[in-house]
């Protein structure tokens, strides 16, 4: 399988952290600044929040200010966006300086990376895995698409040529192996492909819920993220073709109009406001977070774990704090596919 280095992020909006402070802030800056004092003070810090496993904590602003903390106590994840952006980092403090602190940190992220992938491609929400929903195969707020993307830049980037040829191979064969467990996972319906679950089952593939009110259901918000990096291999296999048209004619379908979310002025939460969905004809699309695989209807759920058919439906905590609608695939189905979709009008399907 070959692959080109292009990727358009998809800005999924799921979580509010703050914009300070984080490894990715910096990672276009120059060689001459990862030479300087920040960047060695920064490379400390992050340094400093490493597990002994490997990998770093989520929610974390990991360049801020030095752990002081127990090291035994930090819980590695890769989940919202922990540990590659460190080790994007680590590896350009490593390029101007041939410090081997930082190589030898990288290679032990690197290893924390390649060594929690499943055999069957997939990866966890964390590693180790636990018993509980976060050792399904985490497409939750990007996490196995964040990884195949950094593994595919192991062996693509000049950035990473400092990297033993070991450790390159086992990159390429993690993001092969990846890209399969993305095809094995998409949701079928009637026998047609559809999208994907925010998680799935870590032996069998079958989508699966995870918090209370993230049930088993077609993600509108996580598979934007998976479409875009299927649709970014170059010389894609039949197999990933299908995926990809599967992907957008589900998010046609699957596409809300004359619909608008609005903030309303209430007597509850901190802020007084309420998010209202009102009738608007000249609104522009909208998909839901989540859809029920058999209806195709969306869905909106309590932290009782019951659906509802509407928004308002829920209470008030759950509906201000999650986001349940968004227009995620839109720049994939304006711009990205129409470019794919001229570069394999001649690739043959199954």
């Amino acid at each position: 399988m070959t692959y080109r280095y292009r990727l358009t992020p998809v800005l999924l909006l799921l979580v509010i952290t703050s914009v300070e402070a984080r490894p990715k802030d910096y990672l276009k800056r120059p060689d001459a600044w990862f030479a300087g004092e920040e960047a060695e003070r920064m490379g400390t810090n992050i340094l400093s929040y490493q597990s002994e496993l490997g990998g770093w904590p989520k929610n974390v602003e990991t360049t801020a200010g030095p752990y002081s903390g127990d090291r035994k106590k930090l819980k590695p994840t890769y989940d919202n966006r922990a540990t590659t952006d460190e080790l994007r980092f680590l590896a350009r403090l490593y390029n101007v300086t041939k410090n081997k602190t930082y190589r030898d940190a990288f290679d032990r992220g690197l290893n924390y990376v390649l060594e929690g992938q499943y055999d069957n491609g997939g990866w966890p929400q964390s590693t180790p895995p636990g018993t509980g929903y976060s050792r399904y195969i985490t497409f939750n707020d990007d996490a196995m698409v964040r990884l195949l993307i950094f593994v595919r830049e192991i062996t693509s980037s000049k950035t990473y040529d400092f990297v033993d040829e070991d450790h390159r191979q086992a990159a390429s064969i993690a993001f092969d192996r990846g890209i399969d467990c993305i095809l094995k996972c998409q949701i079928q319906v009637d026998g047609k492909r559809t999208a994907w679950c925010a998680q799935h089952d870590e032996i069998d593939f079958h989508p699966q819920s995870a918090r209370t009110y993230e049930l088993a259901t077609l993600s509108g918000a996580e598979s934007v993220g998976v479409t875009s990096l299927l649709m970014s291999i170059e010389n894609p296999s039949p197999e990933i073709i299908n995926a990809v048209e599967a992907s957008v004619a589900w998010y046609r379908k699957a596409m809300l109009t004359g619909i608008r979310v609005i903030d309303q002025k209430g007597d509850k939460g901190q802020n007084g406001v309420n998010k209202v969905v009102v009738n608007d004809p000249a609104a522009p699309p909208l998909w839901a977070r989540f859809y029920d695989i058999q209806t195709n209807l969306p869905i909106f759920v309590d932290r009782d774990g019951i659906p509802k058919k509407a928004l308002a439906d829920i209470g008030y905590e759950r509906r201000n704090g999650y986001v349940w609608y968004g227009n995620w695939p839109q720049k994939v189905l304006d711009d990205e596919y129409q470019e794919w979709k001229q570069q394999n009008t001649a690739k043959p399907k199954e």
